[in-house]
């Protein structure tokens, strides 16, 4: 008969235990928590938030009906909810594109993003923070805070009453103080533009910009 080793058996006997480095963990119910300086594969659950701790190491991280919190210098291959807000703390480093469908998406200080910001009902906020790509909602209300730098452009599309919740509203966008859009501002609808007069910005299509100079922009 064919022997089965000692950490094989401890495996088969321990199936609740916790992930080690490395490991995916994914639920149908229920909410995941990553520890801090640990190192994870991917983190997905249905009904459930998901939070990353400071210095953690991830793969892809998913939800459906949650919220997803990254902490201080955490580094994940990508981030996506559908009805959930995400919210990345300081010196963060995401691998590829933040994605939510209802919920609002913030970037603080020192985050780099090598993919995409997407949200359709839902505002997008950066401070200090680098964007490889685009940014792109349907609408939610963009704010490009102060020192932020956007490789791609920004895209606000027209709304499809299929998927938008709020179709009516207009997005405010604002381009904050010394901040940069490298690419081109495209609105496919109506939209309130703010552009700081220390900022640099591409081209802009289907708005005028409002220069402002004070510290944030003006109320509608």
């Amino acid at each position: 008969m064919k022997r089965i080793s000692l950490p094989l058996l401890f495996a088969l006997a321990l199936p609740c235990a916790p992930a080690l480095a490395g490991d995916d963990i994914s639920k149908v119910n229920g909410s995941i928590t990553a520890e801090a300086g640990q190192r994870y594969g991917d983190l997905d659950t249905v009904n459930g938030s998901i939070k990353v701790a400071d210095g953690a190491v991830t793969g892809s991280i998913e939800t459906v009906n949650g919220g997803i919190t990254l902490a201080e210098r955490v580094r994940a291959e990508g981030v996506s909810t559908v009805n959930g807000s995400v919210r990345i703390g300081r010196d963060a480093v995401i691998d590829g594109n933040v994605e939510t469908v209802n919920g609002s998406i913030f970037a603080d200080r020192g985050t780099q993003i090598e993919g995409n910001l997407e949200t359709v009902n839902g505002s997008i906020g950066l401070v200090e923070t680098r964007l490889r790509n685009a940014i792109e909602t349907v609408n939610g209300d963009i704010t490009v805070g102060v020192g932020s730098q956007v490789q791609g452009g920004i895209t606000v599309r027209k709304a499809n009453f299929s998927l938008s919740l709020t179709p009516g509203r207009k997005p405010r966008v604002i381009i904050g103080p010394n901040a940069v859009v490298h690419g081109p501002l495209q609105f496919e609808r109506e939209v309130t533009l703010y552009v700081h007069r220390s900022a640099q910005i591409g081209p802009v299509s289907g708005a005028k910009a409002l220069p402002f100079d004070t510290d944030s922009a003006p109320q509608d």
